[in-house]
Order: structure tokens, then sequence, then C-alpha cells
């Protein structure tokens, strides 16, 4: 935990055993986050997630990932349209949890609310930080080509992606990865790591490492804009950026006159003066 971080809580590893949790997520990857957490015996108060959206045509409201597992697990359920608004700050109050645990939940917590559980509020952050801090990490890292990603679990504080690191675990990227294959092990690694966390934390033995602000680096959200294929680019980049984009938003290009989405591709091999080479080498 961090000795002098800005939401004030320094200090704070002591001797405790299963500290009461309010988790808070919303996608796929914050509820296998969550599944592993329920599934290792931790106590959930209650879990927060965003309000349920209309989708599709009908217009049919959806629940999150997260609010489906919760109930059905007997979880309780906080949909605040806004987390920061007073009444929503009072309701997370009533759960009277030591420790939030935050999962790719959608939206800024105050400061009051980093500061409100007595163990603060642990971000499961699926990038190597200080590396990728941001919205869309596992989209970039495979639309910038890098070979390994992975979870880190951190300290939260008023900055974006900025408090101390408590534990790492990293992915490799597989050159076949797309954004949503890679979800999938971050989720795996996500749920892991917080539950390694967690049992340091109950044990006093959890440590906090800042983050090198020198090494650091932002990601942009992801676009429908960006999805449109410039086939000036090399065959490696295209090929980055189809698999990066894969389910959402899709990369696309148009074809007399239609949209055309490109869910999947491979860059070939092509002979040059007698010499097989990958055509973006």
């Amino acid at each position: 935990m961090p000795k002098n971080g800005p939401s004030g809580h320094s200090s704070r590893v002591m001797e405790v055993v299963n500290v009461k949790i309010v988790f808070m997520g919303t996608p796929k990857l914050a509820a296998g986050v969550l599944k592993s957490l329920y599934e290792a015996g931790h106590e959930i108060s209650a879990v927060v997630t965003q309000p349920d959206k209309p989708k599709g045509r009908s217009k049919a409201l959806q629940m999150s990932p997260v609010k489906e597992y919760a109930l059905q697990k007997g979880i309780e359920v906080f949909q605040p349209v806004r987390i920061r608004k007073p009444e929503a700050v009072e309701k997370l109050k009533e759960f009277d949890a030591e420790v939030f645990v935050v999962a790719a939940f959608g939206q800024i917590l105050s400061q009051e609310i980093l500061d409100m559980p007595k163990y603060g509020c642990i971000n499961v952050h699926a990038s190597l930080l200080p590396a990728y801090r941001g919205s869309a990490p596992i989209q970039w890292c495979i639309i910038n080509g890098e070979e390994k990603t992975g979870v880190t679990i951190m300290q939260m504080d008023a900055g974006i992606d900025t408090g101390d690191m408590l534990l790492k675990k990293e992915v490799p990227i597989l050159p076949s990865d797309t954004a949503e294959s890679l979800s999938d092990k971050l989720e795996m690694a996500g749920g892991e790591a917080i539950v390694e966390a967690l049992g340091l934390l109950e044990r006093g033995e959890l440590k906090a490492i800042p983050q090198n602000e020198a090494e650091s680096s932002y990601v942009s959200m992801i676009d429908k804009a960006m999805g449109r294929i410039d086939f000036s680019r090399s065959a490696a980049e295209i090929d980055r950026l189809i698999r990066g984009l894969y389910p959402w938003p899709s990369a696309f290009t148009s074809y007399k006159g239609k949209t055309l989405k490109i869910w999947e591709a491979a860059p070939l091999l092509e002979e040059t003066d007698g010499q097989r080479r990958m055509p973006y080498m």
C-alpha cells in the first residue's frame, strides 16, 4: 500500500482477516474478476455497475455482465447514473466495505469515494503499468505490436492509473490474438492477481511500488472511425488493426459504395528475387 498516496490511506496494511469488499465493474472482463473473488470465498457486500443500456434495434435494456453474475449469486447490485452524486456516495457508505475493488467500472471515482474504505480502492488494470494507462490498453497493445501485456493491481489515487503498483502478472500476446481473445486471457490473469493481492492484504504483506513517470504512456479511447483501413500501411500494421479492433468496432473498408467489415486477415508470404519474405518486412 502507498506510504503517502494522494488518497490519504498511508501505511494501512495491517493484520486483517477476509476484508469486506464492494466490487465495481461493468464488462465481461470485470465479471470474470468478480467470479474469481466470489469463488475464492471473499465477502462481497455489493456490486456497483453501470445502468442497464438499450441495445440493438429493439432498444431493449440489457444488463451488464457484472450485474448478471451478481444476480445469479444473490449479491446486491447498485447502478448509479453518476457515482459522484451525493446520494450515490451515501449509498456506498451503507455497504460498510473495507476495500473497493474496481475493474473497468466506467466512471471516475471522486476523492471522497477513494478515501471511504479503510484500505482504499484497488484497481485491476489491463496493462503492465506505467505503460498503457487509459481506457483501451488491450486494443492498443495489439495495434502497436506489443509482444506481451498483463495485469497490474494498483492502489487508486486521484490520477488516471497513476497509483502505486501492488502486484503484476504478465501475459504474452500471440500473433493470432484479437482484442477478444486477449481480453479473455487478461480476465483470467486479473482474477488470479486480485485474489493473490487480497490474500497478501489480509496477511499484512501487500507492498506498494510507485510508478516510474518517465516510463508512463497513455492511450486514447477506441472509436469507430479508427477502423477504416489505410491500405498504404504495411500488411503487419493492417493485420494488427484488424485484430486489435475485433470484435468492436471492427476494421472496415468500402466496396462498391458499401461498408465492408473485415474480421480476420493474415499477411501472406511472397517471393522476391527467389527469396520468400513477408510483404511487410
